[in-house]
């Protein structure tokens, strides 16, 4: 049976995964990513499941060619943000004043996913292997023998693991984790909106819950309305993706509401903020939890994205951290291109550079999510909203910080 050689190969062709096998691709690499099932093709329907692309993670994806393959009318930058504290707490940021083009961009996971895997098929720099399973790993020296279950068998200098939060490379590494719920989940759906957003993503933390709404490209009637009979249609975007970080049961409670409920329920939590809202993708619910892993690297392994860490959503910094792992590991190898791409002392660097970053976000979060969640320091962080806002220049620095 004939052996396909390769330096790389990737578990998982998810956003992180295929972002990270484009950019090794491009730095000359051989690259195999291997992925179980192909992504349903995106359609005119909206995705719930929506993401907040900082503008590192933007340029990023730029030199791997794929942003440029998204669909322009689908993707909105953030210029503000308004955050709201329980009752007198608030924040605004702002990109104009800061200095910068914008916050962060708003699209969707299908979107981005497609566009990932079409940069792939042109490129040709990776040999993607889907739909396609993992039969069995050995370890043999330098080098991991991967069998698929069709047979075939492919030999890596390095597996990267990017095949999320239960990730099967972590495990078949022995890399241990620690899984911390937080016992609430985290409900998104999309609506439309009777007054237009124009760019402002809106946050507002009560007692533990955390509700965000983010701004989507585009405008569309609510049901049984034509775009034309109400202003707001033409005059800026209409459409919002909202995620209610919130106990668990109360997040079924809401995934069980009736989509014109669960509108009135989002609208009336964002005192109103945005007029009317009414559905227009139903709703859906997943567990939220952190995730730290003992170490996310071994000889001839590197772990990525989700199956390398897990943060509260509450910064919507996830998938931006996993672009990070990507950059970085491509950035790596690229400088070490004459050493074994296993080699445990690059894989080493690798490691260091990235745990600074991810521990600063994992005690960011899960702080934030902790002083929320306690009543008693309510008057902390209401004060604290309150004084930043007065504050133009650490506003400014925090803006800065955040898009770099």
């Amino acid at each position: 049976m004939s052996v396909e050689r390769y330096q790389v190969v990737i578990v998982g062709a998810g956003l992180v995964g295929s972002a990270a096998a484009l950019a090794l691709g491009r730095q000359g690499l051989r690259v195999a990513l291997i992925e179980r099932q192909p992504p349903p093709m995106p359609d005119d329907a909206w995705d719930s499941r929506i993401y907040a692309i900082s503008p590192a993670s933007q340029r990023f994806l730029e030199r791997t060619g794929a942003w440029q393959r998204l669909d322009a009318d689908r993707i909105q930058p953030v210029f503000r943000m308004d955050v709201g504290g329980d009752v007198s707490g608030a924040l605004r940021l702002d990109a104009y004043e800061a200095g910068v083009s914008h916050l962060a961009t708003i699209l969707e996971s299908s979107r981005l996913q497609a566009a990932l895997w079409q940069a792939i098929e042109a490129d040709g720099n990776v040999a993607l292997r889907c739909p396609a399973s993992i039969a069995a790993l050995e370890r043999d020296g330098r080098i991991t023998r991967i069998t698929l279950d069709d047979g075939s068998l492919l030999e890596a200098e390095l597996v990267v693991g990017a095949d999320g939060a239960a990730s099967r490379i972590r495990e078949w590494a022995g890399q241990g984790s620690t899984l911390t719920p937080y016992g609430q989940s985290g409900v998104v759906a999309n609506f439309t909106c009777g007054i237009p957003h124009r760019g402002t993503a809106f946050q507002w933390f009560s007692g533990s819950d955390i509700l965000a709404w983010l701004p989507l490209a585009g405008h569309a009637a609510p049901r049984g309305l034509q775009p034309a009979a109400d202003r707001s249609f033409s005059s800026g975007g209409n459409l919002i993706s909202m995620v209610w970080s919130t106990q668990s049961a109360h997040a079924d409670e809401l995934v069980a509401l009736d989509p014109a409920a669960l509108a009135e329920k989002v609208q009336a939590a964002g005192h109103n903020r945005l007029g009317a809202l009414h559905p227009l993708t139903p709703a859906a619910a997943f567990p939220l939890r952190l995730i730290r892993v003992a170490s996310v690297v071994a000889p001839g392994i590197a772990l990525i994205g989700d199956a390398a860490h897990g943060v509260h959503p509450l910064a919507g910094q996830g998938v931006n951290l996993g672009f990070g792992d990507a950059e970085a590991l491509a950035d790596m190898l690229a400088r070490h291109r004459h050493t074994h791409c296993g080699d445990v002392g690059v894989l080493k660097r690798y490691a260091r550079q990235r745990a600074e970053p991810v521990r600063r976000m994992q005690a960011l979060t899960h702080g934030l999510h902790h002083l929320f969640a306690d009543n008693r320091a309510a008057w902390l962080r209401n004060a604290g909203m309150t004084l930043v806002d007065h504050l133009p220049p650490l506003k400014a620095a925090l803006v800065r910080e955040a898009v770099s």
